[in-house]
């Protein structure tokens, strides 16, 4: 019976959480990055401060903090730029896909082949960004949408996907909940 003691389980359980954890991290250092060359390193600054602060509440430790603040700080984050890319769900919602890339291609790349996989395809730029309204923690549904049982099983799934993508920041639907 080797593999099935206490310690396996709390190991196996464990590589789970860092491995969220991990990926969490992942973003809100390239936030803060970004954020820390855009205002020059300057930790008072409002929009940086904010970044540090949603960083905090998903428990980020202040040596990942202060080493993306002094990455962008230095001028070491290359060419990251944000990008907005819009699709049609399951039952016809609308889906705004927030990017952080130094790599368009890839990035477009990535997640067009996470839609083709779901089934579905980019849609034209402003296509879909009509359903929403842009505000300063990112876009809130203005034409909230009901679905089915089945439909949101399908947008979870490839909400899913599009999430595991290293690039991607945040997913916005304007589904009703």
């Amino acid at each position: 019976m080797s593999g099935h003691n206490k310690w396996s389980k709390i190991k196996n359980r464990k590589a789970v959480t860092d491995s969220q954890k991990s990926k969490i991290f992942g973003k809100y250092a390239r936030l803060i990055a970004i954020e820390s060359k855009r205002v020059g390193g300057d930790v008072s600054s409002p929009s940086l401060s904010a970044v540090i602060d949603r960083a905090k509440a998903e428990n980020m430790p202040n040596d990942n903090i202060e080493r993306a603040v002094k990455k962008g700080a230095g001028g070491d984050t290359g060419n990251l730029e944000t990008i907005v890319y819009e699709t049609y769900g399951p039952g016809g919602c609308a889906i705004l896909i927030s990017a952080l890339t130094d790599n368009r291609n890839r990035a477009a790349q990535e997640i067009k082949h996470a839609l083709v996989e779901n089934g579905f395809e980019l849609a034209a730029p402003g296509s879909a960004s009509w359903a929403f309204q842009k505000t300063h923690d990112g876009y809130d549904a203005t034409m909230p949408l009901a679905l089915s049982e089945d439909d949101k099983n399908k947008l979870q799934k490839l909400v899913d996907e599009l999430d595991e993508l290293d690039d991607v920041q945040d997913i916005y639907t304007n589904v009703s909940e």
